[in-house]
C-alpha cells in the first residue's frame, strides 16, 4: 500500500475512495475521447403552454449565488441539489475586494460577510528556484469558510421566495419552444434552466460531443497542523526544476485550524502523464521540504486533490435555447486557474443583470443566452501562457527552463507595480499591462524569446497572435461605452439587451471589470 493510501485510510473522510474515482477519470481523459456521450438534452415542437417556473438552476454549491439574486429579484427560482446543499471543510481563497460583491446584491449583511471570512493574512509571495520573492499584498489573502457561507446562503435564498429540492438529480431535459421540461424523480417545468453542474456536467458532455480538453491543471493537497506557523502566504512557488516532464508549483495559506498547502502542475493529455495517486505521493515526499519539517509531525486534516480540465473553445456556448451554463460548467475562468468560486464571484454582477433582462424582455434563443457567455479576448490570450508554464511529455526541456522564464517575467512585471502585477495574478489580463511586460521581457531579456518560441511552437504564437490583437480591440471598444449607453436607452428592450451584452464583453474581454 502507498503512503497516500495508508494516509488517506486513517481520515474521517472517503478521501481514498474519492481520489481513486477522480483519478479514474483522468485516466479516461488520458485514454482517448469517450465513447458513450450523454444525451441528456432533447427537443420538441410541443409547446408546454405554461411552466412552473421562471429558473431552474441545477447545481446549489455555487448556483446558490445566482440563484438568490434572481430571487431578490422577484422570479421564481428552484434549485435543485443532488445531495444536500451545504459547504465542506475547506477554505475558499479570494480578496476582500472581490468579496464586496456578496453585500452589494444583498446576498450577505456587513456582519455576515465578516463571520464568513475564516482567515485573513499579508502579504503572499511569488518565487521560482531560488530566484528573487516577488511579495503582493491583498490577492487570495482572505480563506472563506464554505459551511457558513453556504447556510447563510441558503437561508437568504428561502428568506426571499426561492425554493430548494435537495437530494433530487438532475435526469434529463426536454427543451421546448416556450420552456423545458426537467426530469427528476419527477417532471419541472420553467423558462429558463442554468447548468450549474461543474465541469462533467452531462449537459456539458453532450455539447462539447467528446471534444477533448487542450490542457488540465492536476491538484493535490493537504488541510493540515504541525506545520510551521507562518502569517503569510504563497501564491506561486517551485522550488524544484522540471522533473519526469512535469513543472511543479506550491501554493501555502494560512487557515483558521491549520495550514493549507498545494501542489499542482500544468498538464496536457499524454497517456504517461502521471496519476493523480502518483502525484499526491510526490506532494507528500517533498512536503517536507516545502514547508522546512518533518512529515512525522505532521497532523493531516483533509486532503485536497482535483483534476481540472480547460477548453480552448471557452466560455462554452449550447446548441440549445432556454439553457445556458454559468459558472465550472461554462468554462469561464482562466485556463491558468482551478477555482470556480473566483470566476463565479467575479461574473456574478453580470450575470444578474444578464438573467434579469434576457427573461424581462423573454430573449431566451440561442443567440441571446450565448451572448451572455462572450468571447473574451483577455482569457484567450492567456492559453499561451498556461503552455509556456506547461512541460510537453513528448519532449526534453532544459529543466530550469520554465523557473527562468517565470522568474524574469515576475521580476519585471514586480518593476512594473500593482497595476500590472495583481490584474495578472487575480486572472485578468489588460492589454497596457501585458504590452508593457512583453516590451520590457523583449529588451531586458531577449535570450528567452528563442526558448519560448521552441517552447510552445509557431503554432500556438500564431493562435496567440488575433487574441492579442482582440484585447487591444477591446480596450478601445470599451471606452466608447460611455458615448453608446444613453443612445442605447432609447432602444426597444431585446435591442437594449444585446447592446448590453455587447458593453459586457468589451469590459470584462478586455478586462476592465477589475476597476
Amino acid at each position: 500500500m502507498t503512503r497516500t493510501a495508508e494516509l488517506l485510510e486513517t481520515l474521517p473522510a472517503p478521501f481514498l475512495a474519492n481520489l481513486q474515482q477522480a483519478d479514474h477519470r483522468w485516466h479516461q481523459l488520458r485514454h482517448g475521447p469517450p465513447r458513450d456521450i450523454p444525451q441528456v438534452v432533447q427537443t420538441s415542437p410541443a409547446p408546454l403552454g405554461s411552466v412552473d417556473w421562471d429558473v431552474v438552476v441545477c447545481g446549489g454549491t455555487l448556483g446558490v449565488m445566482i440563484g438568490t439574486t434572481l430571487a431578490l429579484r422577484g422570479w421564481r427560482v428552484l434549485i435543485l441539489e443532488r445531495g444536500i446543499l451545504k459547504g465542506r471543510q475547506q477554505e475558499w481563497n479570494i480578496s476582500r475586494a472581490e468579496l464586496a460583491v456578496l453585500v452589494e446584491l444583498e446576498l450577505l449583511t456587513d456582519l455576515q460577510l465578516e463571520t464568513a471570512i475564516a482567515s485573513e493574512f499579508n502579504p503572499n509571495r511569488i518565487q521560482f528556484m531560488g530566484g528573487p520573492p516577488v511579495w503582493v499584498e491583498d490577492v487570495l489573502n482572505v480563506g472563506v469558510d464554505p459551511v457558513f457561507l453556504l447556510d447563510a446562503l441558503k437561508t437568504r435564498f428561502l428568506d426571499v421566495g426561492g425554493h430548494l429540492q435537495e437530494q433530487t438529480a438532475f435526469s434529463n431535459v426536454v427543451v421546448h419552444p416556450d420552456g423545458v421540461a426537467i426530469q427528476t424523480s419527477t417532471t419541472l417545468t420553467a423558462r429558463l434552466m442554468l447548468d450549474v453542474m461543474g465541469h462533467f456536467s452531462p449537459v456539458v458532455a453532450q455539447a462539447r460531443q467528446g471534444q477533448q480538453p487542450a490542457g488540465v491543471c492536476l491538484v493535490v493537497g493537504t488541510c493540515a497542523q504541525g506545520l510551521p506557523q507562518v502569517d503569510t502566504g504563497d501564491l506561486l512557488v517551485s522550488f524544484t526544476p522540471i522533473e519526469n516532464h512535469c513543472q511543479s508549483f506550491w501554493e501555502a495559506f494560512p487557515a483558521r485550524d491549520g495550514r493549507t498547502t498545494y501542489r499542482f502542475t500544468y498538464a496536457d493529455l499524454h497517456p504517461e502523464r502521471p496519476s493523480l495517486q502518483a502525484f499526491f505521493e510526490a506532494y507528500l515526499h517533498q512536503l517536507p521540504a516545502y514547508q522546512n519539517t518533518d512529515l512525522s509531525e505532521v497532523h493531516i486534516l483533509r486532503a485536497l486533490f482535483g483534476m481540472f480540465p480547460s477548453y480552448e473553445q471557452s466560455p462554452l456556448k449550447f446548441p440549445w435555447p432556454r439553457i445556458m451554463p454559468i459558472g465550472d460548467s461554462s468554462g469561464s475562468q482562466s485556463p491558468l486557474s482551478f477555482g470556480g468560486f473566483g470566476a463565479m464571484i467575479r461574473h456574478l454582477r453580470r450575470l444578474d443583470a444578464g438573467i434579469h433582462e434576457a427573461l424581462s424582455a423573454d430573449v431566451l434563443t440561442v443567440d441571446a443566452l450565448n451572448s451572455l457567455q462572450p468571447y473574451q479576448p483577455n482569457l484567450s490570450a492567456t492559453w499561451l501562457f498556461q503552455q509556456s508554464m506547461r512541460a510537453p511529455a513528448d519532449r526534453d526541456l532544459d529543466p530550469q527552463q520554465i523557473n527562468q522564464l517565470l522568474n524574469s517575467v515576475f521580476q519585471e512585471m514586480e518593476k512594473l507595480g500593482d497595476p500590472v502585477l495583481k490584474p495578472f495574478l487575480q486572472d485578468i489580463v489588460q492589454f497596457p499591462a501585458l504590452t508593457q511586460t512583453l516590451l520590457r521581457m523583449s529588451v531586458r531579456h531577449p535570450q528567452l524569446t528563442p526558448k519560448i518560441l521552441g517552447h510552445v511552437g509557431l503554432g500556438a504564437l500564431l493562435k496567440w497572435m488575433p487574441h492579442y490583437v482582440g484585447l487591444g480591440l477591446y480596450n478601445e471598444l470599451h471606452r466608447l461605452i460611455p458615448l453608446l449607453e444613453s443612445w442605447s436607452q432609447q432602444l426597444n428592450p431585446r435591442q437594449r439587451y444585446q447592446w448590453h451584452r455587447r458593453f459586457d464583453s468589451w469590459t470584462y474581454g478586455s478586462g476592465h471589470d477589475y476597476e
